[in-house]
This record gives structure tokens, sequence and C-alpha cells, in this order.
């Protein structure tokens, strides 16, 4: 496939960038989309041009960090993928591809089409961790009766990788469905309880504190979630904000 790319090229946070216009050939349709970028990369450095930048790592839709806005929708117009995991015969020869980072003022730009998503990381540093008596009388967790359909929830929320997807979908840039997929995965469970209060206040708080946007309620970040979590862990974070809130 010949193929047009038009390609946000930025050089860092600080400056202004813009797109530009490539052309790539030989393209094979059973090539990832971050084979294709490395196809491009290669023929830039053949030409003494810089190469694009874009983060990734482990290529198998596991750590999120390939997160591109591709054609207007984050990770492609393939479903339940991360971008490592989209195949170019999803494309059309002489197709126009337009590549962008994820845009969120929580997600500012470190160079071309990287994105600095340490908010999350703050997010989850805010709450998402449990308590552990290390004093020799921890109760083996195995030993702890939990129903299935609860265990079940909390492993669908804790699948949750935290690519971004979600801000990038959402007209507000919200994180609403990050924040709660990791506050679900211990409100579920019995091992989550010792700190639910506190934990649902500090995340929700720190979420607000990085800059995102409130919820819109229109499911984009669901549809556009690459392991498909569910909108149900926000309305479950709701309700736990509103019983920390009566707590007080």
């Amino acid at each position: 496939m010949k193929l047009n790319l038009k390609i946000w090229r930025q050089k860092d946070a600080k400056s202004k960038g813009s797109m530009m216009n490539y052309t790539i050939d030989g393209i094979d349709g059973d090539m990832s989309f971050l084979e294709m970028m490395d196809v491009l990369n290669e023929d830039l450095i053949n030409k003494d041009e810089e190469p694009v930048e874009f983060d990734h790592d482990c290529r198998e839709g596991i750590c999120g960090s390939c997160s591109l806005q591709i054609n207007g929708e984050p990770h492609g117009p393939d479903r339940a993928v991360t971008t490592c995991q989209l195949h170019m015969r999803k494309f059309n020869d002489g197709d126009t591809i337009v590549i962008e980072p994820f845009r969120a003022k929580a997600f500012p730009v470190i160079k071309d089409l990287i994105v600095d998503r340490t908010s999350f990381d703050r997010i989850q540093q805010a709450g998402g961790f449990i308590s552990v008596n290390t004093s020799g009388n921890t109760q083996d967790a195995n030993a702890i009766p939990i129903a299935k359909e609860k265990a079940d929830d909390a492993f669908y929320s804790a699948a949750c990788i935290g690519c971004g997807a979600c801000v990038a979908a959402c007209k507000n840039a919200s994180a609403m469905l990050f924040t709660s997929a990791k506050i679900s995965q211990y409100a579920l469970l019995p091992q989550g309880q010792v700190e639910a209060t506190e934990r649902v206040q500090n995340m929700v708080r720190q979420m607000d504190l990085e800059g995102f946007g409130n919820c819109t309620n229109t499911g984009a970040c669901e549809v556009e979630c690459p392991k498909g979590i569910s909108l149900e862990n926000i309305a479950r974070m709701n309700r736990e904000y509103l019983s920390a809130t009566l707590k007080g």
C-alpha cells in the first residue's frame, strides 16, 4: 500500500507544533501500525531527517504506552485493541492517515506523538493501595471468601492498562473511567475496605487537581477503551464517593 501520512510534529513541550505530510510506500496489510511507523522512521533516517518520536514498549497490548490518536480515534478504527495491535489491513491503498498525540490539558506533549501521562500515576499514588500488616499474622488472601461475581468485576476493573484512551475520547478530557476502574478493583474486595473512604476521596481530589474534566455521560470512553472497561465503574465510584462524603 501507498499511504499519505499527516503527523503532528512538535520539538518539545514549549515549542509550537504543526502537521507534517509524509508519503510511504510498500506497506503490507499484515504490518502493525507501529511497524508502519518504524518503516517511516527508517526512511527518514536514511534521508538524514529526524524520525518521528512515538511511545511504545511491549507491543503486546499490555502496557498501554503506544497511545496514538489515529484519524480522530484513540488507537485507531479497530475496537478492543491498542495501537500496537492495530493492523494496516484496516486501511486502504491511497488512504490519508492523520496521526496525533492524545489531546488533554493533563497530558502535555513531550515531543511529537509522546505525551506525559504521569498524572495517572499520581492519581493511583493518591489511593491505589491497601494496608498490609507485616506482623506475621496476616490472613492468606486465598482464605477470604469472595463472591465470584464480585471477584470477576474486580478483575475486569483491574484490566485497565492506563493508556488514556478514555481521556482522549472524551470531549471534556475526563479521567473518570480510569479513576473509577482503579477505585473499583479495591472497593469490590474485602482487602480494600480499610482505606475505602479515604481512597475514593483522595483519588477523585487528585484527578481534579490534575486538570481532567467532568464526565460527559456520552459513553465514548467505554467504546474506545482497548480493554472494554465498563461505565458501571463510574457509577460505582459515584456511589463510593457519596458514601464517603456522608461518613465525613
